[in-house]
C-alpha cells in the first residue's frame, strides 16, 4: 500500500519511495534514509514526530517532513 510517512504506525516496515526535493533530502541520505531503503517505524510520538530505525540507526523526523515522504508499506 502506498502512502506518506506520517500515516505509518509503530512497528510497521516500509520502503522509501520518494524523498522531498529540498535540503532535507541530502541530510536524510547522509543518515542512510534514501529512496529504495527498507525502514521500520520504531515509534510515533504525540505531536507527529516519527522515530525511524534502519539497521542500528534511529532518526527522529517531524510531522511536516514526514508528510512529504512517500512510502510503500511492507506489512
Amino acid at each position: 500500500m502506498k502512502t506518506t510517512l506520517d500515516k505509518v504506525e509503530k512497528g510497521q516496515k516500509f520502503v522509501i519511495d520518494k524523498l522531498p526535493d529540498d535540503d532535507y533530502k541530502l541530510q536524510l541520505i547522509r543518515f542512510g534514509i534514501a529512496e529504495g531503503e527498507k525502514v521500520t517505524c520504531l515509534d510515533k510520538i504525540l505531536g507527529g514526530t516519527i522515530i525511524l530505525k534502519k539497521n542500528r540507526l534511529e532518526i527522529a523526523l517531524g510531522s511536516e517532513l514526514a508528510k512529504k515522504i512517500k512510502v510503500t508499506m511492507l506489512n
